[in-house]
């Protein structure tokens, strides 16, 4: 493998704006399933994590495909659900961006913590992120199931050498991080706009 894991999605986000700086939703897409490898050396630990995001991208570009040129823009999606009042239906396009970018964060939370704190394990690592990011807006049953899995993280060194491959996966993880946070700022900010930021899960 050329370079780190990272290295795909790294260069996939050159390619998420538009010259007009608006977000498009293939390549939006394709970056977030791009970063789907790493998870999956995760093992059983981020199981719940890769099949919640799998599902979102899926939804998604199910839209995108019934009509690419209505759906390049990626809050075009949204738009169509604010006009029809159909956001907080759970099967809407809405929920499953919001969704994406809340694991997106939780995932770069994770990267961040793997890179401040060398000192840390794995299960550290992921139970500091998921306070952070997702638990707020998880139920009781989530958070159990979540609480679990990350006990079953896999050995932090074991897992920096599989992502390593033949690059500097420090100086990558860290650009992965700071390239793709304003991305999902960016979303964040569209979500709360329409009113949308603070769905919790059922």
């Amino acid at each position: 493998m050329e370079g780190t894991v990272f290295a795909p999605s790294l260069e996939g986000m050159k390619h998420v704006k538009s010259e007009e700086g608006e977000m498009l939703t293939r390549p939006f897409l394709d970056v977030c399933k791009l970063i789907l490898p790493v998870i999956e050396k995760f093992g059983t630990a981020m199981a719940l994590v890769k099949s919640d995001i799998g599902g979102n991208i899926s939804r998604l570009e199910a839209k995108y495909e019934s009509n690419p040129s209505q759906f390049k823009l990626l809050y075009s999606m949204v738009q169509v659900e604010v006009e029809a009042k159909t956001t907080k239906a759970s099967s809407s396009c809405t929920n499953g961006l919001l969704w994406l970018t809340r694991a997106m964060d939780y995932l770069v939370e994770l990267f961040r913590n793997l890179l401040i704190h060398p000192d840390w394990t794995m299960s550290q690592a992921c139970s500091d992120s998921y306070g952070k990011t997702l638990k707020k807006w998880h139920g009781w049953l989530a958070s159990s199931s979540f609480t679990v899995a990350m006990k079953l993280a896999p050995d932090r060194k074991k897992f920096m050498d599989v992502i390593g491959g033949s690059g500097d996966v420090n100086a990558d993880m860290e650009k992965f991080c700071t390239s793709f946070s304003p991305l999902l700022e960016e979303n964040h900010k569209f979500l709360a706009s329409v009113g949308l930021d603070d769905l919790k899960a059922s």
